[in-house]
């Protein structure tokens, strides 16, 4: 089963501690992971279900390209969702 982490930041609002979870792709992961903890799901995604601007995924140290989530994640992956630096 894939492990999810969310960064300290995230923690600070939500508990939200690391968690194995079931879940074929990124999305099936998070949408684990929102069961045990429901108000990380307003800070992670937005109201159309998309991962909002500010916040950035990582599967086993490599950042996600796709957006919608969709991307296969195995067994024993890693997924970091920390929130996304921007600015210049």
């Amino acid at each position: 089963m894939p492990e999810v982490h969310f960064a300290q930041a995230l923690q600070t609002h939500v508990n939200c501690p690391p968690q194995r979870v079931a879940g074929a792709t990124v999305r099936e992961a998070l949408e684990a992971a929102f069961a045990a903890a429901p108000r990380l799901r307003g800070y992670v995604l937005d109201e159309h279900g998309g991962l909002r601007h500010h916040v950035a995924v990582f599967v086993d140290g490599k950042a996600l390209a796709d957006r919608s989530l969709a991307a296969p994640v195995a067994a024993q992956s890693r997924i970091h969702v920390i929130q996304a630096l921007s600015g210049g």
